[in-house]
């Protein structure tokens, strides 16, 4: 069983901001494939089916995004699930808007969800998605600010686009492994 996890923040005020993009993308992969995220336990709303022939968790993490790896250490733990056998899907400030990169392995790149993942886990050993979301124009909005705002109009298309490569990404991952997704979906902007 393969567990993806999409980071974001609980409640409606989060909803489409850009630290949220995790969550878009599991629902997004939950709309594809038939999995409704409505069940509730360990820390998260999930939801189980299957993806390109494998079975999958789908989950959305209910601890806030600095607190991801409890929620993420629990079903990991609950199922005994390791952590090659993980997928976290996130926002990417490093990224510009629309780009998409996989990744095995590493450290937290200064994303507080990843870091907490990593920590609770013991291991950074888990593929990661990340969706690139950019970086404020102005200095004065700061970072923090910017991740809690919503898409603008003009960045929905763009989003959209990328939730369908990373939705294909991943089902590509779960056919052919880390080598051919990252080979077909890493340079694509």
């Amino acid at each position: 069983m393969l567990l993806i996890a999409g980071l974001g923040n609980p409640g409606p005020e989060y909803e489409v901001t850009r630290h949220n993009i995790g969550f878009m993308l599991v629902d997004r992969l939950g709309e594809r494939y038939g999995i409704e995220c409505a069940s509730e336990g360990g820390g998260s709303l999930w939801g189980s089916g299957r993806i390109a022939g494998s079975e999958v968790l789908l989950l959305k993490p209910q601890t806030y995004m600095n607190g991801s790896g409890v929620a993420v250490c629990s079903a990991a733990g609950e199922l005994s699930i390791e952590a090659a056998s993980i997928i976290v899907a996130y926002d990417d400030s490093d990224l510009p808007p629309g780009r998409l990169k996989l990744k095995k392995g590493g450290g937290s790149g200064g994303h507080k969800g990843v870091e907490s993942i990593i920590s609770c886990l013991g291991s950074g050993d888990f593929v990661r998605v990340r969706l690139g979301i950019g970086r404020p124009d102005s200095s004065a909005e700061g970072l923090s600010g910017y991740v809690l705002e919503p898409f603008t109009q003009d960045e929905c298309k763009v989003v959209d686009d990328l939730l369908a490569r990373a939705a294909d990404s991943i089902e590509l991952f779960i056919k052919e492994g880390i080598g051919p997704a990252m080979n077909s979906f890493n340079s694509v902007s």
